[in-house]
């Protein structure tokens, strides 16, 4: 049923499915989840946020153990399907670069970087004119100093352009009282992308494909963004609740067991709001019944740990393996709307049904 859909086209690399599975950490979508997106026709994303949580030598070798997860993910995806595979690499991971380079060095086909403005990701290519890549912005501005950057310093325009919007879930790229205003919606969002990009296409030669994220969820939602102008979206929270998402069943669970106003904004310690499902080790930090800690290895530039009031690589890691009294789940905006726990086949199924339904409905 894939070809109900038109392919999102990267470059030279063709996707069938114009669903990109976003990158979640820590370990949420690791190998197992994004052979499985893949191998449906999408593109499957591995993330490297705290990939390296539960090497064994971690304390001893913070680097090595980032990148020998890294190696080893990305391989064992490899083994797993001949799709289309990503990685997702934060611009304020602090060991950024080396993800990258190992990242290179893999041959993965795509590097998706956000949290921050990724001004130097091409000078890392060295030459590879093979791997995409596709920085994720939220706001035409964004997209309007990395595709300048890149020209000027490179002579490079990115492959892919995602814009995410304030409904995603994990860190978000807007202040708090951007979150729920609608000049802020993604649909606005895409739009004032779209037209910098065409604006600019004169001028750099081509066209960049952007694809909308954040809070998409159904068919419907495909089709609407679509129709917008997007290429392509990216969707992450309805492939939490897959089999094959390489999370806990607890943490799966807590999307199941979620209600509408149990999606929560909360203070990261890194900075930068972040959307998650309340829960009891939230509301203790809200109470300030956490305290600052001492941190062995750093991972995000922008976190302090003496004036943080937990680690969050830690209570992401916790909840990944299912103890989530000393963690918590980042998700959605829509994550209370996901019944059960499928297949990635089957979810993949029925938004192509779902979209099919759309395109009948408007036509």
């Amino acid at each position: 049923m894939n070809n109900v859909f038109s392919p999102l086209r990267i470059g030279d690399l063709e996707a069938k499915l114009p669903i990109i599975q976003g990158g979640m950490g820590v370990r949420i979508s690791l190998s197992g989840l994004a052979s499985a997106v893949a191998n449906q026709g999408g593109i499957g994303v591995i993330a490297t946020p705290g990939i390296g949580m539960f090497e064994p030598d971690l304390q001893s070798n913070v680097l090595g153990a980032q990148i020998n997860a890294l190696r080893y993910e990305i391989r064992k995806a490899k083994e797993l399907t001949k799709g289309v595979l990503g990685v997702n690499i934060m611009v304020a991971l602090t060991h950024f670069a080396d993800l990258v380079r190992t990242s290179i060095e893999e041959n993965i086909d795509i590097i998706f970087s956000g949290a921050g403005l990724p001004l130097n990701l091409p000078g890392f290519l060295n030459g590879n004119s093979r791997i995409k890549l596709a920085p994720i912005v939220s706001s035409a501005r964004a997209a309007n100093i990395i595709i300048r950057t890149w020209i000027s310093r490179y002579n490079r325009v990115p492959d892919l352009i995602v814009v995410e919007g304030p409904l995603a879930g994990g860190h978000l790229g807007f202040k708090k009282d951007q979150i729920n205003d609608p000049a802020y919606s993604l649909e606005m969002l895409i739009s004032q992308v779209l037209d910098k990009v065409k604006e600019l296409e004169p001028e750099i030669g081509q066209s960049i494909p952007v694809v909308a994220a954040g809070g998409i969820f159904t068919g419907g939602d495909i089709h609407h963004f679509l129709k917008l102008g997007a290429s392509g979206v990216q969707m992450a929270t309805r492939f939490v609740t897959t089999r094959e998402c390489d999370a806990s069943d607890e943490f799966k669970q807590a999307y199941l067991q979620s209600g509408p106003n149990d999606l929560v904004i909360i203070d990261s310690p890194v900075g930068m709001p972040g959307r998650a499902i309340q829960n009891q080790f939230i509301k203790d930090i809200s109470l300030g019944k956490k305290k600052p800690f001492s941190c062995p290895y750093h991972c995000i530039q922008t976190c302090i740990p003496e004036k943080s009031p937990y680690c969050i690589a830690l209570a992401l890691a916790n909840a990944y393996k299912g103890k989530m009294t000393n963690g918590f789940a980042f998700a959605g905006a829509n994550a209370y709307r996901v019944e059960r726990i499928v297949p990635v086949a089957e979810l993949i199924a029925s938004l192509t049904q779902e979209y099919i339904h759309a395109t009948n409905f408007k036509s």
